[in-house]
């Protein structure tokens, strides 16, 4: 959302979630019935009203709550069944940030197609194959550290170092001995991270689009990812493609990947753009 508001002209509505008591009074209280005199409201996850007078455009990232509710804590889980089909609803547009997404919002929660545009995430300009380099021997992952980026099974896979970037999340994430947890990191850092790496490991069981697969094929690094996913539109041939529920089919991954030519996806400008256009059709 950051690049949206630096590329056009948008007035921000937001309710910090700086406790869980306030995350729970923003998903019961502000969300559902959250107004604005805008002539478009734009929710850029799935958390919004539940009806509105205005027109309403909702970007869905992925479903994984609504296929998989089991990787989830209780209350996000509950939630999502409830609020998640309300709020798409109520929409005007959806924006979906892949072609995967698309179908799956087509498929769970019987969205017409033609009320759903495909916007893809954008990568960042820090992202390039020149600059710093990480050092040291390591095999690379990327993401919040939660049931379904199955970094277990990664983590068994890597015969070497594995560093993992990305925030506590929750389930029960067991990190093995060959695990470097760095957390956060800076974009900056986390560039020389992937320029720095022998691959990134994003064998993640699901996602609606892979933002790490993305970065760094801009920056020139081997990717092994999972087939089948939503990550194949992102790196086309340009990944090697792995079983995620096998970790041999992982290891053998890592073991034959290569570097590709580096390339970047979409921009914040491309994004911008493409948006306001589904502002446009909502408004209309």
């Amino acid at each position: 959302m950051r690049g949206l508001l630096e590329q056009l002209e948008l007035e921000r509505v937001s309710f910090p979630a700086t406790s869980r008591a306030r995350t729970l009074a923003a998903d019961v209280l502000w969300y559902p019935r959250l107004s604005t005199d805008a002539d478009v409201l734009h929710c850029p996850t799935f958390r919004g009203p539940l009806r509105t007078r205005r027109p309403l455009v909702v970007t869905v990232h992925d479903l994984a709550v609504l296929r998989h509710p089991e990787w989830f804590n209780r209350w996000t889980a509950t939630y999502s069944r409830l609020a998640v089909p309300r709020v798409v609803r109520a929409a005007s547009r959806v924006i979906a940030v892949s072609e995967f997404t698309r179908g799956e919002l087509v498929d769970l929660l019987r969205v017409p197609p033609e009320k759903i545009s495909v916007v893809p995430n954008a990568v960042e300009d820090v992202f390039t194959p020149s600059g710093p380099r990480a050092e040291g021997d390591f095999v690379l992952a990327v993401g919040t550290l939660e049931p379904r980026k199955n970094l277990e099974r990664i983590a068994a896979a890597v015969d070497a170092e594995l560093r993992v970037v990305g925030a506590r999340g929750w389930g029960d994430v067991r990190l093995p001995a060959n695990v470097t947890p760095l957390g956060d990191v800076p974009d900056v850092e986390l560039a020389a991270l992937y320029r720095g790496a022998r691959c990134l490991v994003y064998a993640s069981l699901y996602e609606g689009f892979g933002i790490p697969v993305a970065e760094a094929l801009a920056c020139g690094c081997a990717i092994v990812t999972s087939q089948g996913s939503a990550m194949a539109e992102v790196a086309g041939d340009d990944a090697t493609y792995v079983d995620p529920l096998d970790v041999e089919s992982i290891r053998d991954g890592i073991a034959r990947t290569t570097p590709p030519e580096p390339r970047r996806g979409a921009g914040w400008p491309e994004v911008a753009a493409r948006t306001w256009q589904v502002y446009e059709e909502a408004a209309a």
